[in-house]
């Protein structure tokens, strides 16, 4: 009873990371970018936590990864890519930007199959989109300050850096 108990904890942790991925894009909509950023920096501390709540009671399953990766495809692909594009990016370039907006999540899509895939405890292959989304949660958070072409090579360059062969110890 306790392991399922447990083994729920993490799902249920991981579920809230959805949920401020969520908030994150219904705010977008309203044009509440700064909680919209907000909401993706809760999701990264929900995303820590859930790991580290499956390891510690030995709840890790199959069920908590594949959950884990779609929650994260919302949180720190869909979520920042809609905020930066509704943010900076519509008002900037015009196709461009959109292509840029949907290439980034098609990358971090890309990136939580392979990693799903490779299941290498030691290391993570290309950057981890939840340090990707922190990133892009910042950018927004600067926008102001930050010219809207900086951000666009920001958002191709954290794509390309999700999909490549880069290999980083894991923590």
């Amino acid at each position: 009873m306790a392991d399922l108990i447990t083994k729920r904890c993490a799902n249920v942790v991981t579920l809230i990371n959805i949920v401020f991925g969520s908030m994150s894009i219904l705010y977008t909509i309203n044009q509440s970018y700064r909680y919209a950023a907000i909401f993706i920096l809760l999701a990264v501390m929900m995303d820590g936590m859930d790991g580290r709540i499956a390891r510690r009671f030995d709840a890790t399953s199959e069920l908590g990864r594949e959950l884990d990766s779609l929650c994260d495809l919302v949180s720190f692909g869909v979520a920042p890519a809609v905020l930066l594009y509704a943010q900076v990016l519509s008002y900037s370039a015009g196709y461009e930007s959109l292509i840029i907006a949907v290439f980034y999540i098609a990358c971090g899509c890309f990136r939580l199959a392979r990693f799903n895939v490779l299941r290498d405890d030691k290391h993570f292959m290309g950057v981890p989109i939840t340090i990707a989304g922190l990133l892009m949660a910042i950018l927004s958070l600067l926008a102001a300050r930050i010219d809207p072409t900086v951000i666009m090579i920001g958002m191709v360059l954290l794509s390309f850096l999700m999909i490549s062969k880069l290999r980083l110890k894991k923590i």
